[in-house]
């Protein structure tokens, strides 16, 4: 684990964020053309995906490829309209509004068959060696979701 007092002493350069700037951008592209090997292509081999609030996690680009199949299945019209992001040595933190039909059962809450509106801050945290993201820790709000560590 990075210790904190690293991650903020971290010195910046306008060419590395430049470098997460693109690469956050090639990654939404690819998530919203549901181009999995291209969004897997922005990630480092052991990324993270973590839902913090539920403690639901996926690991590698294996659990990558689970998180987004069974998020793209139970909303296949998700929609994220981009609200607030910062960009610095550390990585990304986004915040959007999120809409999408809950077509199929999601980390056990079933479907309801109806169009949902939620908000998620999302950071990506960047690996300056691999210069990928590490994966994405999600916070939701306005989303029922069950706890994993119930």
């Amino acid at each position: 684990m990075t210790d904190i007092r690293d991650l903020i002493r971290r010195e910046t350069s306008t060419t590395e964020h430049e470098a997460i700037r693109e690469l956050w951008k090639r990654h939404s592209i690819a998530e919203d053309d549901r181009d999995l090997p291209g969004l897997l292509s922005t990630l480092t081999g052991d990324c993270v995906y973590e839902l913090v609030q539920t403690g639901h996690r996926w690991e590698g680009h294996e659990g990558a490829t689970r998180f987004y199949g069974q998020l793209l299945s139970a909303f296949p019209d998700i929609h994220f309209d981009l609200t607030d992001i910062v960009i610095g040595p550390q990585g990304v933190c986004e915040e959007a509004d999120v809409t999408g039909t809950h077509e199929a059962e999601w980390l056990g809450f079933p479907p309801l068959g109806e169009r949902l509106s939620w908000k998620v801050v999302i950071f990506f945290p960047w690996d300056p060696q691999a210069r990928l993201f590490r994966g994405e820790k999600v916070y939701t709000a306005g989303l029922p979701l069950p706890d994993a560590r119930a």
